[in-house]
Parts: C-alpha cells; structure tokens; sequence
C-alpha cells in the first residue's frame, strides 16, 4: 500500500541518488587527473606542497613499487599512525587544547581507538565529548580520518593499475598516491562541507564547556570544539567517527534536514564516484556504470523494507490504548530513538546509507528499530563493505565479488574466464575468496569468544535475542570498518576493546595486502583481446548475476546467525501480542 512515508521515501531517495548521479561525471574525471597525474584546476595552489613534502621525505615521485613493496610502505604507514595516535591519547594530559582537563586514556582504550581510526572504522566506545581534549580530536582522530581514508583510495587505484596494465610488475608508488588523495580530494571537499556546515550551525570553536540553566531550571554543561573540521571529513571519508557521543543525531553535529542532506550526500559521493572513475580509467565506462548500478539494485529494495518496517506500529505497543497511527500531529510507526526533526523515513535513509558503506556516523539509534528494521544495516555490513563500501575499498571490495562471478561463469560455459581481457586464474580466486573469508572469521568467532565468556555475557544490557543482536552487530561493525553500533551493549571494557580492535586491524589490512596480491599478479599478465565468447561486464545478465552472487554469499554464509538474533526476536515480539 503506498502512504505518505513511502512517497516521502521515494522523493528523499530520488534527490540523494539523483544528486550523486549529477556529480559522479565531473567528480569522476577529476579523480581520474588526479591519479593520472594529470593537470587540474587546484595544481598551481597544492603543487608546490607536494614537491615540498616529497623533497622533505626524500621520495622520487615518479619510482614506483611493486606490490610487496606497495604493500610494505602501506603497512609502514599505519603503523606510524598507530603509535602516533596511541601515544597522544595515552598522554592527552601532557597536551594544550585540553580545556575540560581530560585525563589520558587506559591502555585498553586507547588502543582500541587507534585501532579503529588507522582502519577507517571509527568505532567509539567513549563518549567524545567527555573523554577527548580539542587536541586528540583534532591532532589525533580528524588527522587520521584523512589518511586512512586517502589510504583505502590509493588501494582502489593500484588496483586499477594492475587491471590496465600488461606483463608488468609495478602498481605505482604508494606515498604519492597517498599524498595525493589527501591533498586534491579529501582536503579541498572537506574545506568546502565544513564552510557549508559551519554556516548552518554546526560548531567550530576551541571553547570548554559552558554551564547553563535551561527553562526548566535545570543547569545544564554545553559543550563546544572543532566540530565542523571533524564532521566533513568523517563523512567525505567513510570515517563515521563523531565529535560527540550521539554523533550525527546531535544539533552541534547535525542541527537541520539541509545538513542531514549533505552530510548523507557526502556518505555515498566519494563510493559511487569511484565507480565512474574505474570505467573511465580501464576505458570502460559502462562497465562502471554497471558495478554502480548493481550496487544500487541491491540498495533500494532494503532501504524501502526497513522503511517498511519503522513505519509500522510497535507491536508490543499495539495491545495497549496508544496511538501510533500517522496523522498531522504525529508521524506514526517506530519513533523510538530518533530525531523528531528527521523523523523516520531520513533516519532509516541515512541508516541504509552507513551501514552501505563503511561510514558508520548516525543519525538515530540503530538499537531502537524494530528486529526486520534493525536487521537491514546487519545485512548491508555482511555483505561486506561492498553497496557502496567505503572510499575506495567499495569499489576493490565488488571487484573481488566480478572476479568470483567471471570465474563461475566461466565455469558454467566452459571457458577460461577473463575480466577485462585479464585470465582469472587459482592465484586470483584463491585471494579473493581470502578476502571474503577473512570478515566471517572474525564475525563468527569474535562472537561465539564473547558468548562463552563471562566478560562477554557482564557487558550486555539486553538478555534473549537483543542482546545477541548487539553483539553480532558490534563484531560486524568492527570486521566490516563501519564503526556504528547497537548502543545497548557495554563495549568500553578491556575484553571489548582489545578483541574488537585485533577484528579491525585483522580485516583492514589483511585484505588490503591480498588485494594488492592480485594487483601485481594481474599487472604482470598479458592481455587477451575481446571475442565473441568473451562475457560482457556491462549487459543486463551480468549485473543481475553479479548481484545474484553477492547475495548469495552473504545470505548464505549469515542467515542462521540473522536467524537466532533479529529474526527470532521478530517472531518472539509476535508471540507476545
């Protein structure tokens, strides 16, 4: 039946898709000079920087690596990054910008959030505004927003390099495609969102907190800092990680339906580009356009069941003499942990899209939806990262999901399969399967630790089906490097924060370094030119086949965990009417 949500549903969709879809040609060739080392518009301002930071480094920009040595500087990377980060939250009171006399931070702790932000996960287990000074959130946390999320971009492109490439063995060099995603994309974007941002009330100060009385005579501590700054990076970026502890849900972060509309825009921008940069750099745009759309296919239909599924009344509450029908005076269905100023349909719209992606910033409280409702971003982060992933790791994630689908087809029609004149050999598939093991492993047996231990069990804050729900979906959250989460769970212990930490480090950069393994073995390859028997990557079949396998997969490998947790909490809400 279609109701007004729905139709709100369809006009919110249509403007947040329709906007990516406007910007994805110009955005897209940018990022292709960018990468190409093309002249661009920001060249004459960003240029000399460049040069500078080469020459102070001591790096040739234009030696380029192979995909151990790619790999290696990578890792080099971040793990500077991690000790640099640990150390300023481990002594945070040795710091200036520290006006709320913030004390350092356990080891537990701290390393867990240098863990989650050299990820790109983001994952917070402590209340920002009342555990970080100024300095760790500027110096420390947005600081590693821009590395790790140019980090995931240069991966995406070595990639693309190992496609394009033939009977080589080098992928380009990782330090400059790491500078210049940070420079000419994320900075520039960023600077803009935050002017934008800032203008719309979200805050930009060094204040500490001011104490006020409000009308009903309750003294309240109103926080201030660098907010805007964080924010746009946190979502250009993929990062999710918010400046205060109710993250984008709160008016300092997220104060009107125009900046909840940009800030969702920038979720899904940098991801869906990216697509539209591959099929222009492997001189196939409809092959991009293919992967964007398959990615799409699969988004819609969840976004409009979990839609479907807040809008509904509460069954539980159904049984009493309460009101939940929409009307002028309320909109009806599960408002429950949300924002009255978004109301359900931008809430779920922005749950779908970070959950889609690996943003993880959110605007309402996953915890609070309905068990079906609930159970779509779970499903959206099992399939891993892919619709529509995050900054660059979107797209070699869904290229993982091609090589796998070619291979199959390959095998059904009795050909050796080829993607994009590449053969797909043992080498390719053996690492790609890896990198989709990899997440279930650590989902799984993150999980099934946590049930049978008694640290585990102390820290849930709901028994039944819930609380295992909470507990998948922190252990999903972590492998998948979204970051979000089911607030009922007590994640801030040292059992937490070390295990969910060894989940992200594990997926972060063990697929990492296999994605690139299969960048330098393509690199190395000949190609085959197009025949007749060669599938086509753009045609209708293949889109629906491509997504056909990457459900399958994660249906396949989720539903009898999906099962004990939010389905059955479904049926046990029925129970009880």
């Amino acid at each position: 039946m279609i109701t007004l949500s729905s139709i709100n549903g369809f006009i919110q969709l249509f403007l947040l898709l329709g906007c990516v879809a406007l910007l994805l040609k110009p955005l897209g060739g940018y990022i292709v000079r960018v990468y190409s080392n093309q002249p661009i518009m920001l060249g004459r301002l960003f240029n000399p920087i460049e040069e500078t930071l080469y020459r102070i480094a001591k790096i040739n920009p234009n030696s380029e690596m192979t995909w151990q040595q790619y790999a290696i500087a990578l890792l080099s990377a971040s793990f500077a990054g991690f000790v640099l980060l640990f150390l300023i939250l481990k002594y945070q009171s040795y710091f200036p910008l520290n006006p709320g006399q913030f004390d350092d931070l356990s080891n537990d702790l701290a390393f867990n959030i240098a863990s989650s932000f050299i990820t790109n996960t983001n994952w917070q287990s402590y209340a920002g505004e009342t555990t970080l000074s100024h300095f760790s959130q500027m110096f420390g946390l947005t600081v590693q927003n821009f590395l790790s999320a140019s980090m995931g971009m240069a991966v995406a492109v070595a990639l693309i390099r190992g496609i394009i490439r033939k009977n080589y063995n080098l992928i380009g060099n990782f330090w400059v495609d790491w500078l210049r995603g940070i420079l000419y994309i994320l900075l520039p974007l960023s600077l803009v969102l935050a002017l934008i941002l800032g203008s719309q009330g979200v805050i930009q100060n060094f204040n500490s907190n001011v104490t006020a009385i409000n009308l009903e005579a309750v003294t309240q501590s109103i926080p201030g800092g660098p907010v805007a700054s964080q924010v746009a990076i946190k979502q250009l970026g993929s990062n999710g990680g918010g400046f205060f502890n109710a993250n984008s849900a709160h008016p300092f972060e997220n104060p009107n339906a125009l900046t909840n509309f940009l800030e969702c825009l920038s979720i899904l921008l940098i991801p869906a580009t990216f697509c539209y940069a591959f099929g222009m750099m492997v001189d196939n745009r409809r092959h991009g356009l293919a992967l964007l759309l398959t990615m799409t296919l699969i988004f819609i239909p969840l976004y409009f069941f979990a839609l479907q599924q807040e809008q509904q009344e509460n069954m539980l509450l159904s049984v009493l003499p309460i009101d939940q029908r929409a009307s002028q005076t309320q909109s009806g269905g599960n408002m429950e942990g949300k924002e009255t100023r978004f109301g359900i349909v931008n809430s779920v719209l922005w749950a779908s899209a970070t959950t889609a992606t690996s943003n993880g910033s959110v605007n309402s409280m996953h915890d609070s939806y309905t068990p079906l409702g609930g159970l779509v971003p779970l499903l959206f982060m099992m399939l891993g990262e892919i619709i529509y992933g995050g900054v660059g790791t979107g797209l070699y994630s869904i290229i993982l999901f091609v090589i796998l689908t070619v291979f199959i087809a390959g095998l059904m029609v009795g050909r050796t399969p080829e993607y994009l004149g590449k053969k797909i050999q043992a080498f390719e598939i053996k690492m790609s399967s890896m990198c989709i093991i990899i997440p279930v492993i650590t989902i799984l047996f993150g999980s099934t630790i946590t049930i049978m231990s008694s640290q585990g069990i102390q820290s849930m804050h709901n028994v039944g089906a819930q609380g295992f729900s909470e507990i998948i979906y922190a252990f999903v959250s972590a492998s998948a490097n979204n970051g979000s989460a089911f607030a009922g769970l007590e994640a801030n212990t040292p059992f937490y924060n070390i295990l969910l930490g060894i989940c992200m480090l594990l997926n972060r950069f063990g697929v990492i370094v296999l994605v690139l393994a299969i960048s330098g073995s393509l690199a190395a390859k000949n190609i085959t030119p197009t025949t007749v028997g060669t599938l086509s990557t753009h045609s209708p079949l293949f889109i629906l086949f491509l997504a056909g396998i990457i459900l399958f997969i994660g249906l396949l490998t989720y539903i009898p965990t999906l099962t004990l947790a939010p389905i059955s909490e479904f049926f046990h809400m029925m129970s009880m009417q």
